[in-house]
């Protein structure tokens, strides 16, 4: 599904307790093959989504809010640069009206 464009964010927040929050970020572009500095621009924008994500990019994700652990799987998932990306739940974490502002496509 994935090669397809596909992506499915699960309830929960599953993130690599072990790998900083950009290394988490950066398993969901292990499939594309646009190139370094697609990944690069995608990470960036990721960054521009969740702005917190920036400030504890170097942080293991273990040690990270339940709401940060949120937008980590979510940004995972748009590293991929998916058609669509599935949510189940993906209010769990952040706030409610900031989670539907910052996953809005512009």
């Amino acid at each position: 599904m994935v090669n397809r464009g596909v992506i499915q964010v699960m309830e929960g927040r599953h993130c690599f307790a072990h790998l900083t929050i950009e290394e988490n970020l950066m398993t969901g572009a292990y499939t594309r093959k646009d190139g370094k500095a697609a990944v690069a621009e995608t990470l960036e924008k990721v960054y521009n989504y969740f702005p917190r994500l920036k400030t504890r990019r170097g942080s293991q994700a273990a040690y990270t809010s339940g709401g940060e652990q949120q937008m980590c799987a979510i940004g995972r998932a748009l590293m991929a640069n998916p058609k669509m990306v599935l949510l189940d739940e993906p209010s769990m974490g952040p706030g409610r009206r900031r989670s539907s502002r910052r996953c809005s496509r512009s």
